[in-house]
């Protein structure tokens, strides 16, 4: 069972699909067909984003995740605005296109490497 606050975003975006929140380093993933697409830190949601989608996050001012703020990594998630967490509807509007941005960006991930089998000795 996840946490509150992730029940509620999964409700809201119910209509896409069965979305799932799964716990992960201390906040959730969540995840459509098992394609992450936003994440829960400390009870914000952030949306995926790409080239595509990343100018109306900074159109809005929403800032990105940025998992240890005392450190200059950043990932690829903007924070949602306020308004979705009151309106399922828009909270749609920006997930769609983030679970598109997540879809894109696994079309172009380079394979993972098979692990080479211990030789043995």
């Amino acid at each position: 069972m996840a946490g509150e606050f992730a029940d509620l975003v999964c409700e809201f975006l119910a209509p896409m699909g069965d979305v799932r929140a799964r716990r992960m380093f201390g906040g959730w993933g969540v995840y459509l067909d098992g394609v992450m697409f936003a994440l829960i830190s400390d009870d914000t949601l952030y949306f995926r984003t790409d080239e595509r989608t990343l100018p109306a996050y900074e159109a809005e001012g929403l800032p990105q995740f940025a998992p240890f703020p005392d450190k200059p990594m950043r990932m690829p998630y903007y924070r949602a605005p306020d308004s979705t967490l009151d309106d399922g509807e828009e909270m749609l509007a920006w997930a769609r296109p983030a679970f598109e941005a997540a879809l894109r960006a696994r079309a172009t991930a380079k394979p993972k490497r098979k692990k080479k089998a211990p030789s043995p000795a």
